[in-house]
């Protein structure tokens, strides 16, 4: 069973968020990298071993260690943000 951990900065721009389509579609996400930590684009350079997957208008950035089978979600940033 995968570990699933939030990041303080990810709980904090999740309780910001007042449109409850978006929520919904950010909880839908996350239900989805649960199931396969797969998904999502795999970022290079210094955000090398994390995945972003796009909820417009916002990327959800996502860490998974295969070792401990755990997924830490690291942010939500507004994509002009970024």
């Amino acid at each position: 069973m995968v570990t699933v951990a939030y990041h303080p900065h990810f709980e904090k721009t999740i309780r910001k968020i007042s449109d409850a389509r978006v929520k919904e579609h950010v909880k839908q996400q996350i239900i989805r990298i649960i199931k396969d930590p797969s998904i999502g684009k795999p970022m290079r350079y210094y955000r090398k071993q994390t995945r972003e997957v796009y909820i417009p208008p916002f990327r959800l950035l996502n860490w998974y260690d295969k070792r401990q089978d755990t997924i830490v979600f690291l942010a939500l940033n507004h994509k002009d943000e970024q």
